[in-house]
């Protein structure tokens, strides 16, 4: 792995275990200061609030001062600032720069412009790897392996980087694939075609039934991203087409669990929040320590574990 973290096809199988690792030490011990006098740039093109609040915890947390801004309409961008000044000039003031932005490859032209390490937290509907890494740790916790699982994603998986990113994660563990989605919605080509090169059955179906949450280790939720579609009236199409009810998990294994990278609008009940199965929230915790081993990683700062 070198010193950007754009895209889960950048890992390798040994520096995905390496980094769950660290992220395990950091849930143990999550008030290291291993970044004192660094400083992390948080340059968020696009609305959030998990990934930005998250990464801002984790930076605070190792010790960094944190830097940067949640809405371009702040920043010099909105008076034609181009990404490559924007980028030229925040790099004269941190160590490292995680950015956000509307437009798929933005983050690898980012890293091609700066020697200044560059974190991905979201390109467009392209990749998601810091997600992808809580996402893995989330299931290396709740399954006790990342091995030869059944994980069943539903909803937005046309548009869903964060399915997108996991997919390819997945694939040096021997991953079984249920994809659950709308024509409209469907996994694109490309990742069903990396499936098959790579010898990862997956299936494909619209109908999401209690079988298939029956016979699943992991249930990926997601959200239909209203602000992906270019036409208001198919968003209207697909906007409600899943919702998962608490009663649905009753014939569900003992080992499932329930994910979602959150928000959620109408997707699961919130009757849902209280079965032990949910573990959206538990997930969303460990982003934290996920990227502070990210962090970690990439201004090559050793972890005590």
């Amino acid at each position: 792995m070198d010193h950007n973290f754009i895209s889960v096809s950048d890992f390798t199988k040994e520096d995905i275990l390496s980094l769950l690792h660290d992220a395990a030490f950091f849930e143990a011990h999550p008030n290291s200061r291993l970044l004192e006098g660094k400083v992390v740039a948080t340059l968020f093109f696009e609305p959030s609030t998990r990934t930005r609040l998250s990464f801002e915890t984790a930076s605070n947390r190792l010790g960094a001062r944190v830097i940067g801004f949640s809405d371009p309409a702040s920043s010099s961008t909105s008076k034609g600032e181009t990404l490559k000044d924007t980028i030229k000039m925040v790099s004269n003031y941190a160590d490292v720069i995680v950015m956000r932005h509307y437009l798929e490859g933005a983050a690898r032209y980012a890293s091609e412009v700066t020697d200044v390490p560059i974190i991905n937290a979201g390109d467009g509907a392209n990749q998601h790897p810091s997600q992808t890494l809580l996402d893995l740790y989330s299931i290396w916790k709740t399954q006790g392996t990342l091995d030869n699982l059944d994980i069943t994603m539903v909803g937005d998986l046309k548009y869903g980087r964060t399915v997108h990113s996991l997919v390819q994660a997945m694939s040096f563990f021997s991953p079984r694939f249920h994809f659950i989605a709308p024509q409209l919605l469907r996994m694109p080509n490309g990742y069903r075609d990396f499936c098959r090169r790579h010898s990862l059955p997956f299936d494909e179906q619209e109908e999401f039934t209690e079988k298939a949450i029956n016979e699943t280790d992991i249930l990926y939720m997601t959200r239909i991203q209203r602000e992906r579609f270019s036409d208001p009236r198919e968003y209207e199409q697909v906007k409600n087409v899943y919702c998962l009810k608490n009663a649905m998990l009753e014939g569900s294994k003992p080992n499932l669990r329930v994910l979602h990278p959150l928000p959620r609008v109408n997707e699961i009940a919130y009757d849902v929040d209280d079965n032990p199965k949910a573990y959206y929230f538990q997930q969303a915790q460990n982003g934290v320590y996920a990227r502070q081993a990210i962090i970690c990683r990439m201004l090559d700062i050793p972890v005590g574990r």
